[in-house]
Parts: structure tokens; sequence; C-alpha cells
């Protein structure tokens, strides 16, 4: 300290701190209060409040305060009436807690402090965070304490033992144990009775001269409020000092003594009279007497302080209910208005707004017009807002002038994951992360390890972006990434990949919205990602991402009421309800949003996102619906009929007729063609459903072609519509497939000859080229799909999907008995393995169900019913195995023959559950005379077959009896309820299920080649052609388009607009709400009370006056008597009052 004292002494920024007389440090141990401490400096009056405020900070390691309540009038002894104490109990320490505040009293346990200091070192005890504690701190003369011999003498950095007593009625009070830190005045000169009000007033005023702010960056005066409770006389004079360092007050009306006495001229500043304040005093000291000279100067002074109009605020809480922190907040921003209007004066109250999340009064005192806001002055207070969770301010913000795209900066966006608290999963995912990182590239020790791990790790953006691949895969790919360096151009076909280069952490982001709607997703914040996402763009595909991250981390998250508020976000019915708006407005729009690449989502569509977060009732829309049927019958009218397409398929001279109507055709008939041709929104939907043979086609028989030349080509263009159309794919798959298993089936129960050289057949060598075809087309759809996925990611995406894992089965089966039964010892093998495969196969038939509406359901049904009965089998075979080991023991016990064994401990159980109970076998009484023996050395070698033992048959037989009651009874019908509940669950969501397994289907046969196999090897041979050749393949888009930068952005600014009449139709529906309408009445009512509360104050206001006028009328009246008798009144006639 002393050290910390010379430097402050020598500091030349300092100059009064070279002349202050030394100080003194140290701790008091109150002995009769537990283990209580309390830290305290001794200093003399004149001392510079400069040193004690880095005593404060450097010293005592106090964080810089918020907020300075300094009480006033606290040292007065009188009865605390409920209201008041009730205020200032919750009120004053909420307000304080919010903000990290530090609270001025006498530090004496006297008066109000006592019982309001308890109240703030219990919530301090309470308290979770270091960073909003309330700090009580005691300023007090050594001349005003008991026992003050204790610190006369005391020595720096000493431990003073202080017993604190109760039971003192003055004029010397005890130390209130519950502070936690003192500031104790030592007068230098007994001639100087205010030193310590003098002290207090210097560092009220030097600390309202700091900075403080977000990170301590220094941008934000500490505010500074003085609260008058009751107080004597004393309390005007050190009031009217402070008024005169600006000092805001807040008097608390009705506390009695001062305060109300300052309250009672408030209302009327013309009443201050010598009289009327005598009068004042008399009845709030009914005993004490005072001076006529004191009430002069009294006067004076009340007068003084109510000429600071603007620093006063006058607040009866008896009356008005209002909370504490409410009325301090207006008294700070009545102050401020008082003598500026510049933005910058007014950041102090507005982060104490923000603190105490009170947008009511930043909306009415603030942002209220009077003072123009830039952008850049609320930056501050808009990472606050984002950092505490307050969407309301941040909406306020930005509203009032904040630009978000020049706010956010990777830098900013890089503190706001830094600020995250320890306690949340992305917190956990994040320093899981980080510590990769470090590991990869430095190497850390287990050490170092876990010293970086206790220490708050500064996560980069780059963490980020892989805890986003973890969720998002591919639809995040890129993010905060420097475009020049890491960012893939549209134009790039090539499969070189540059790398990530590092971000400018200055440069503003590319989508301020994005971002901060990721920010607050991960972080579960869904009121602040519901605004972000109202004010971003690309809406259905923002919401269907949010769903699918949501979806991820509920599966990682270990607390459960997170995990529940996650699962009830809604923003899957966002994106329902937003794409319904958009559908009902445009069909064609509407189609073109779900296959657009975003731009948002590194070129991924709605579909895919959908896809990815599993959003079952977005695919069961009527408009996505709609949509995959139109994909379905390709360029057929959707109102085609099966009938027709058969005909089509098994006589294709008829694709050529009118049998089958076109969608194109159709409509040219139904438009003419001048009007088709200027109307944009058939421009769009040419530009948007139209492939480029489609295009090239049209213009073709727009060119006017000779008459040969146009039969050809629509010969060619019917053919090609027809054949290529998912729905004639999955027709001609069927049919091929049917032929497949009836070849199969031949060649496994009819044409199956012996190995070579005799076999295999030519229809068996047939079935094998056709299995071929069929591998090649597993392989085409595993790892010929999109060029910028990885093989292990094509590996890993064709294996999530079961049906394609049923595919490797039959494939793998297949290989393996074709291998055998080429050889004469494994020939009846691999007649196994097949005859097991062709089952395999024939099972793999069930997927085309899938189309159906009423059979699709139930192939989810099966699904689910087999994993129930997987559980099932699982508590079988616990009675299965107890049950059969124990009979086996009591009827066979020197059977040793392992197939016996296994045959009635597990083998004959089950069959007695289906009621083939051998009863001969088990009951002795039953049993009759059989080729059997009990002799073990017959049983072993001569393989005869034991004879039931009849020891203890009883037992058995009791037993069976219990096996049969559990199994048949208990747990089949248990199995039956499961079946049931899994039954009545897929069957409620039937429409649901069917409408996911047909975009399935539709989507697996829109990418297929539209030949079935084994012809499908002509499709094959071509790609590997167009491989071998660099040549760019035409392949079918796979329900997703690169649309013109015109066209795209229109088709964002039409969706924007829609998501607007969207959000207008939310709002109007909240508004009509019963809860809404409710708050509505309760607002009138409080205005309504407001109003009649004010009637009653003008009624005592009108009252007062009229007592005052009949005084003022009994004053003159006696004047005039007097002045008619001493002759000094002309003799005229007195005029009538009426």
């Amino acid at each position: 300290m002393e050290e910390m004292e010379t430097k402050l002494c020598s500091s030349d920024k300092e100059e009064p701190f070279k002349r202050e007389p030394p100080y003194c440090t140290g701790e008091i141990d109150f002995t009769a209060c537990g283990k209580k401490r309390g830290k305290f400096i001794k200093v003399p009056n004149t001392i510079h409040p400069g040193i004690i405020f880095e005593v404060m900070l450097n010293k005592w390691k106090l964080p810089a305060p918020n907020l300075v309540v300094s009480l006033a009038g606290e040292e007065e002894n009188f009865q605390v009436k409920p209201w008041l104490w009730d205020t200032l109990k919750k009120g004053l320490i909420k307000a304080a807690q919010s903000t990290g505040a530090w609270i001025f009293t006498s530090a004496l346990r006297v008066g109000i402090t006592r019982h309001l200091v308890q109240a703030v070192r219990d919530h301090a005890l309470a308290s979770t965070s270091s960073k909003a504690r309330v700090t009580a701190i005691g300023i007090t003369s050594l001349r005003k304490m008991q026992h003050r011999e204790i610190l006369d003498n005391t020595k720096n950095e000493s431990l003073v033992r202080y017993q604190s007593n109760d039971n003192i009625q003055g004029p010397l009070y005890s130390l209130d144990h519950n502070h936690s830190h003192f500031i104790l005045v030592d007068r230098i000169t007994p001639d100087e009775p205010g030193g310590t009000t003098k002290l207090r007033l210097t560092l009220e005023k030097h600390i309202s001269e700091q900075r403080t702010g977000y990170g301590g960056t220094g941008s934000i005066e500490i505010p500074v409020l003085c609260l008058l409770v009751n107080g004597g006389p004393g309390t005007l004079e050190r009031m009217c000092s402070s008024l005169e360092n600006s000092t805001p007050w807040l008097i608390l009306a009705g506390s009695g003594g001062t305060a109300d006495i300052l309250a009672a001229f408030m209302n009327d500043p013309q009443l201050v009279m010598p009289k009327a304040v005598e009068k004042q005093f008399k009845e709030k000291f009914p005993s004490k007497s005072f001076l006529w000279k004191d009430v002069l100067q009294w006067t004076a002074t009340i007068q003084n302080i109510i000429s600071h109009q603007h620093l006063l605020t006058l607040h009866n809480f008896e009356q008005d209910g209002s909370e504490l922190d409410t009325v301090i907040l207006k008294a700070l921003v009545k102050a401020c208005k008082s003598h500026s209007q510049e933005a910058q004066e007014y950041l102090d109250e507005l982060k104490l707004a923000v603190a105490w999340n009170r947008v009511d009064i930043a909306k009415s005192e603030i942002f209220n017009g009077d003072v123009e806001w830039k952008s850049c002055d609320l930056e501050e207070v808009m990472m606050d807002a984002l950092v505490n969770d307050k969407p309301e301010f941040v909406k306020l913000f930005i509203d009032n002038g904040a630009n978000i795209s020049e706010f956010l900066t990777y830098s900013r966006l890089q503190r706001l994951y830094c600020s995250i608290s320890h306690k949340c999963l992305l917190y956990e995912l994040l320093l899981k992360k980080h510590e990769e990182s470090k590991l990869t590239l430095t190497g850390l020790t287990g050490q170092h390890h876990k010293e970086q791990r206790e220490n708050c790790p500064l996560f980069t953006l780059s963490e980020v972006s892989r805890v986003l691949k973890d969720f998002l895969h591919d639809a995040c790919k890129g993010f905060y990434q420097d475009p020049r360096y890491g960012g893939k151009k549209k134009s790039d076909k090539m499969n070189t990949k540059p790398l990530p280069g590092p971000l400018d952490m200055n440069q503003k982001t590319e989508n301020p919205w994005r971002d901060l709607f990721v920010w607050a997703v991960l972080l579960n914040r869904h009121k602040m990602a519901n605004y972000f996402w109202a004010m971003g763009q690309e809406g259905v595909a923002s919401a269907l991402a949010a769903c699918k991250i949501l979806k991820e981390m509920s599966r990682l998250e270990t607390e459960t009421e997170v995990e529940r508020i996650m699962k009830e976000a809604k923003y899957e019915q966002l994106a329902v309800e937003l794409f319904s708006e958009c559908y009902h407005n445009s069909e064609e729009r509407a189609f073109a949003l779900l296959v657009r690449k975003s731009q948002y989502w590194n070129r991924i569509t709605c579909l895919q996102l959908a896809t990815e977060a599993d959003a079952k009732s977005f695919f069961a829309h009527d408009g996505v619906q709609a949509f995959l049927t139109k994909i379905w019958w390709g360029d057929m009218s959707t109102n085609t009929q099966i009938l027709k397409l058969i005909c089509g398929f098994y006589c294709p001279f008829l694709i050529f007729t009118n049998l089958i109507a076109f969608s194109e055709e159709k409509q040219s008939k139904n438009e003419p063609e001048p009007f088709r041709e200027l109307d944009t929104l058939d421009t769009e939907r040419t530009l948007l459903f139209s492939r480029g043979e489609d295009r090239g086609s049209g213009k073709l028989e727009k060119q006017n072609p000779p008459e040969n030349t146009a039969w050809v080509t629509f010969m060619f263009t019917r053919w090609r519509k027809f054949w290529t159309a998912p729905v004639t794919v999955f027709m001609g798959n069927v049919i091929m497939y049917f032929a497949f298993l009836f070849l199969f089936t031949y060649v496994i129960l009819l044409d199956f000859k012996p190995p070579p050289p005799e076999g295999p057949s030519a229809t068996e060598i047939i079935l094998y080229f056709w299995v071929f075809t069929l591998v090649l087309e597993e392989i085409r759809q595993s790892f010929y799909t999109d060029e910028d996925t990885n093989l292990i990611k094509k590996c890993k995406l064709y294996v999530e999907d079961n049906w394609n894992k049923c595919d490797m089965v039959t494939i793998f089966l297949f290989i393996i008995g074709v291998t055998c039964r080429m050889r004469n010892s494994t020939f009846q093998a691999g007649r196994t393995i097949l005859a097991i495969d062709f089952m395999v196969f024939t099972l793999r038939l069930i997927h085309i169900f899938a189309i159906h509406k009423q059979l699709g359901p139930k192939i989810i049904i099966v699904e689910r019913m087999m994993k129930d009965v997987f559980f099932f089998l699982f508590f079988l075979s616990v009675w299965l195995i107890a049950y059969g080991v124990t009979t086996q023991a009591l009827l066979h016990p020197d059977d040793r023959q392992a197939e016996w064994i296994f045959r009635r401990v597990l083998y004959r159980p089950y069959l007695q559950i289906f009621g083939q109970i051998p009863l001969d076998e088990i009951d002795t009484s039953r049993m009759y005379p059989r080729n059997c023996t009990f002799n073990p050395l017959e049983i072993l070698h001569k393989n005869l077959p034991s004879c039931p033992n009849s020891y203890a048959n009883w037992l058995v037989i009791l037993l069976l009896v219990i096996f049969l009651l559990v199994t048949n009874v208990l747990l089949m019908n248990l199995l039956i309820a499961m079946f049931s509940y899994t039954f009545q669950v897929v069957q409620g969501n039937t429409d649901t299920f069917w409408k996911i397994q047909r975009y399935n289907l539709i989507v697996e046969y829109h990418g297929r080649p539209a030949l079935a196999p084994p012809f499908i090897i002509i499709n094959h041979i071509t790609l590997v052609l167009r491989r071998i050749f660099n040549k760019m393949e035409h392949k079918k888009e796979h329900l997703e388009r690169d649309l013109p930068v015109g066209l795209d952005q229109k088709i964002v600014t039409w969706e924007l607009v829609q998501k607007e009449n969207y959000l207008v139709s939310l709002e109007q529906e909240r508004k009509e709400s019963n809860e809404e309408r409710l708050k509505a009445t309760s607002n009138k009512v409080d205005n309504l009370f407001k109003y009649f509360s004010g009637l009653k104050e003008q009624e005592k206001r009108f009252k007062a006056m009229e007592a005052q006028i009949c005084h003022c009328t009994a004053v003159i009246s006696s004047m005039v008597e007097a002045l008619t008798k001493t002759n000094l009144l002309c003799n005229q006639p007195v005029p009538n009052y009426t």
C-alpha cells in the first residue's frame, strides 16, 4: 500500500496527491458476529477523492460500478413504514444488483441503514454472479463511532478486532458489520464539523467524472444518484451542496422528515415562506425546538434546492406502485436532459435501462424524438443487449438508427461467441474444437492443456464454423472464411479447392442477419432468433436450418429443461407457414423457392435442408406435395390416368396420339401465344421449370422449320418427355424387377445346374448379367453424385439409407453364393446362400409400396414393430433361459450332449409358448416306456436319450405353469400393447409419413436413368464415355436450380414481401388474442387508477388553497378593522363580499 501511495503521490497528473497526508488500510474483524470481516481505509477529511477511488479499484479489487446510490437521511432514528421498508429492501437492492452498484451509507448501526445493509449482505451471499454484486460502503467519521480508540492508533495493513453493540441510543454508534467496506474519516482540525459530508460529496463528484463501459473501454460516465429517505434539518445543507455539483436526487415522499417537507414545497414553490417552513418543521419534528435564525436559513436553503427542479425527482411509492429501478432511471434521464441533448450524454442512462431491461422507459424517456441517435452511438449498448439477451432493446436500437450491417464485424461476432455462458452446450462444443485446434497446432502437454481449460479460452470463428459443420454439413461450408481465399466461385467447374484464408476481423460480415440468427439459435435464445429471422432474407431456408441445428443439439443436451426448450422451438412451423403464404400467392414462385440454390446457405436448396432437418410437417405441406407431383409426372399432365400411362408403356405408338396430355401443350392451347410471351410470370416459369433441351426444342418450333423436321422434332420430344418422366421410370423399374425375380425363381428352382463344366446355364448367365447391371447402378448412386462431395462423405450418405443397406446385403450374398456354387465342395452351400439371397431380393420389393398412400405407412409400422420385437425378445430370452436351464437341471441332470441341452434349454421352451407342450417328457405320471437310459456312460457313448428324472417333478410342473402364465399372458399382451401403440402413433400421422416416403421415392427416381436394368447398362456406358472424353454430361438436375442473378434476386425479394405479410398477420392474430385484450384492459384500468389518484391529489391541493384563502381573508379583515379604528381609512363604505 505504501508503494501505491508513493506512486500516487509522485504522479505528474495528480498534483494535489503530493500534499496529501498518509492514510491507513486494513481489515476489521467483528468478533461477536461470526466470521464477518470488512476492509477499511482511514483517511483525513482533506484527502483527494482520487486516492480513495484508486484504493477501491486496485487495493480492494472492486469492479468499477455502473451506478452509485448514496443514501441521505439514513442516520435518523424513525419508525419505518412497511411500504418504505419493502421498497428499499427489494427495489433498491434489485436495482443495484442488476448493475453491480455501490451503495454509500453512514456505516453505523442506526436508522434504516442497519436494516438495508443486512438485506444487501444476504443478497451478496445468495448471488452466484461475480459481475453483478452489490457493494455496501460505509462512510463515517471516527468521532461518531463507539470504540474509536481501537482504530485511532492502528497500523497499516493490520487486523482490527471490533466489538459491535446493538443497544446504543446515541450519540455514538457501532459500526455495522454487514458492510463489506468502510471509509473512516479522521478530521484533522476540530473546527470542521462537516468534514465527513464534504469528503463524501467530493468522492461522489469524482466518481461521477470517471468512465466505465462494456469491456472496460471507458466510454460511459458512472451515474451517481442521491436517495433521500426521511432526513433531519442537517440534510438540507448537504443536499444543497450536492446539487451544486449537478448530482441528481430522488426524494421518497411519505418517508417522513425532510423528504416530506421538500415534497410539500416542490408542488408549490410559491409557498416557501419562513412561517410555512417553521410550521412544516414543527409538524415533522414535534420534539425539537427551532430558532428563527435557523428557520430563515432553512427557508433560503429550500428555495435554493427547489430552484434545481431538473435535478430533483419526487416520488410517492405509497400512492404510485412503480418499481424503484424505474424511478431511479427516470431521475437519471431527467437530470441528463436538463443540461444536454447530445446522444453521448444519454449512454449511461441507456445502459442502465438495458441492464434493468426497462425498454418501456427507454422508449418513453430516451428514444422519444428529442435526441438524434447515430449508429456509432448505439454500438456499445447494442453489444450489451446482445450479450445479455435483450431482444426488445435490439429491436429498439435498430428502429432508432442502429445499422446492423455497419455494427457487426467479424471481431464483434467473435466477441459474441466468447461471451457465452460456461454452462451452455455451445460452450462445451466450442471448447472441444478449441482444444483440438491447440493439440493439433502446438502439441500441448496434458498439464498445459489443463491450464488452458481453466482459463476462459478465446474462441475463434474458425471453431464456430467447425461446430456448425457438424450440424449443417455442406449448408455452412465456407462460413467465416475470407472469400478471396476460401470462397469458390460459381463459374469454377474444376475440383480444385483453395485453402481457406484468415479473416480480416475488422471487416464487416457478409450476411449480418444470418450470422446473428445462427448465433442466437446456437445459444437457444429463440425470441432473439425470431427477430433476426424476421429481419433477414431467405426465411424458409433459414427456419429449416435452425430446425436442423436444434434437433442436433437436443440430442447432445444433457439438461432436461434446456432440451425441452429446444424441442419446443417452432422453426419448422415458421418454415411451413411462410411457405404456405408464398404458395397461396404464387405457385410457380413457391416451387422455385424450393429448388433454387440458396446464396445464404452455401447453395443448398430448401428441400435439401428439409431433408437434413427431417422436417415432416414441411414435406406434408400441400405446396410441397403439389411440386413433387409436378416432378413425378414430368412434362405429362398431372391428371393423366394410370390406365392411360400403362397403355402408353406397353404400346409406345400411343404416345404420339392425344391419349396422354402434356402440360406445355395443354397450356399453349388454353392461352393465346402473344399474351403468353408478354407475361412475366410465364417467362419466369420458362426459366424455372424448363430444361435446356426443352428450351432448345422450343426454339426449333418457333423458327417455323420444314414439315418433316417439325414432325421428327415432335416425335423425339414426345418420346423423351414420356420415357424420362419419373413415374415412367418407376413403372419400368417395377416391371423389370418383377421380371428379375421371375428369372431368379426359374433359375433357383428349375435351371440350377451343377458346377462347371456342366453349368451354369444360359438363363443363369443372364441372371448374373442382370445382377451386374444392378451393381453398376448402386455404384452410380453412391459415387457418381455431387463433385464437391468427397468419397468418404458419399459412402456415408449412401449407407445411411436402409434400402441401400439391403441392396448391399443382396449383392454381397449373391457374390458369395455364385462363388460357392462354382465348386463341387461348396455347391450346396452356394445354392443355400442364393436361396436366402432370393428372399432378401423379394423383401426389397416392399420399397415400391412407399408410393401408395395406404400401404406406404404400413412399411414404417412394420419397421417400428421390428424394434418393439427386439426389446420384447430381450425380456423373453430372460424367461426362456431361466426356465429352460432350471427344467433341464431337474429333468435331465446327467445329460451331457450339447445338442440335446440346446434343444431343451432354448428350443423346447420357445415352442411351449405356442402351445406345443410335450407332457410325456415333462410329467412323469404320463410317461410311457421308451428307449432311454439313466446311465451317463450309455448316454455319452451310445447316444441314447436320457430318461426324465422323477425327483421334484412337481416343481417342474409348477415352473411350467408360471412360465406359460408370464410368457403367454404377460409378455405376449405386452407385445400386443407395444404394437398397438406403434400402430396408433403411425396411423395418426399416416398422411405425413406417406408424404415423406413419397418425397424420397420421387427424388430417387428423378435422378435415375430412363432405362431399367438390365438395359440400364446403356446409360452407364454413355456416362463412362462422357467422363473419358471430358464432355459435360447433361444430367437431370436433382431438384436444384441455378437461377439467373436477376431472377434469383426477384425470388428473394418476393419471399421477403411474403414474410412481411405473414408477420403482419401474426401480429394481428396476437393483438386479437384474449391475452392481449386482457393486457390492454389492464392498462386502461391502471390509467384510470392513476387518473383518479391525481384527482385526489388535486382535491387535497384545492383544500389547502381554500384554507390559505380563508387565512388571507381573515388577515385582510383584521387589517381593515385595524385601519378603520386608527382613522387611516377613508370614510367610505366597506364593499360587501359576495
